[in-house]
């Protein structure tokens, strides 16, 4: 069931990569056209003809198969000047698009799935930090997270211990922000915005504003690339492959604090496709 899901917003192309041709795609199992239309716009069209709304934002195009109560969030650091704006593509995964979601808020696996870059054996503790679901705004926030890394950016030339913030403003994306190697007092920004295909099958669009003046655009992409492909495959072989809901199916741990506020928010705001809502 799609329930209130269907009225957010969702990526469901690149806007630099759109052509002519433009893209068929499908969300929450409606097929879709997506096209860049003759006047130089982009429309978004279902098999029955029916057009969707359009938001051009992050790169990306945006569109939703239902009636959005708000606009796309925003990131204000998509403005600021300097930052190098990142496209990283798209990954198709086999997965829960809320799993997706919960994988990226996870701190724990870096260790053990980004062995030397995100993170390294023996600095495996979470150190306790901060979770609320921020009752304004309706998001869920982590803060005064800390973990040591051996490279935390493409640009980080020596193993640093990285602060870090979690936000998620809406049921399928989410937005890191991440201590900036290159400028000390900055954030860098990634964010993963997450296309349901299906209910256990979903298109990731990661994205970053980045302060780093010398990687290369194709190192940086390339860097971001391979931590996802790392992540798909634990993904992929997650069981079940749809999202428990239920608080006694999977047990949590001290470090798991963002991911049972994510569950509750999910819980309370009937966001449910995706998830699985009686344990079997």
């Amino acid at each position: 069931m799609i329930g209130p899901m269907m009225d957010a917003w969702y990526p469901v192309a690149l806007e630099s990569q759109l052509g002519p041709e433009g893209r068929a795609t499908q969300l929450m199992g409606m097929p879709l056209q997506v096209a860049r239309q003759t006047d130089g716009s982009i429309g978004i069209r279902t098999s029955d003809d029916r057009l969707l709304p359009v938001r051009l934002r992050y790169g990306h195009v945006w569109t939703s198969i239902g009636t959005p109560k708000a606009d796309l969030f925003d990131i204000p650091e998509a403005g600021q000047p300097g930052r190098r704006l990142v496209e990283v593509g798209v990954v198709r995964v086999r997965c829960s698009p809320l799993r997706a979601v919960e994988n990226f808020l996870d701190i724990a696996h870096f260790p053990f799935v980004h062995t030397d870059i995100l993170g390294a054996e023996p600095h495996t503790e979470v150190e306790k930090y901060k979770v609320e679901i921020r009752e304004k705004e309706d998001e869920v926030w982590a803060t005064k997270v800390k973990f040591y890394q051996p490279q935390a950016a493409k640009s980080a030339s020596t193993g640093i211990t990285t602060d870090y913030m979690y936000r998620v403003p809406a049921p399928t994306c989410s937005v890191l922000y991440k201590t900036c190697p290159a400028r000390p007092g900055e954030w860098d920004v990634i964010t993963l915005f997450v296309q349901p295909l299906s209910e256990d099958l979903c298109d990731v669009w990661p994205w970053m504003a980045l302060f780093d003046d010398e990687s290369p655009m194709t190192d940086l992409i390339h860097f971001q690339q391979m931590i996802f492909l790392q992540d798909r495959s634990i993904l992929e072989n997650q069981i079940p492959r749809l999202l428990p809901l239920d608080p006694g199916k999977e047990i949590p741990t001290r470090a798991d604090l963002t991911s049972v506020a994510y569950r509750r928010w999910l819980k309370r705001h009937n966001y449910t496709y995706g998830a699985q809502l009686v344990a079997q």
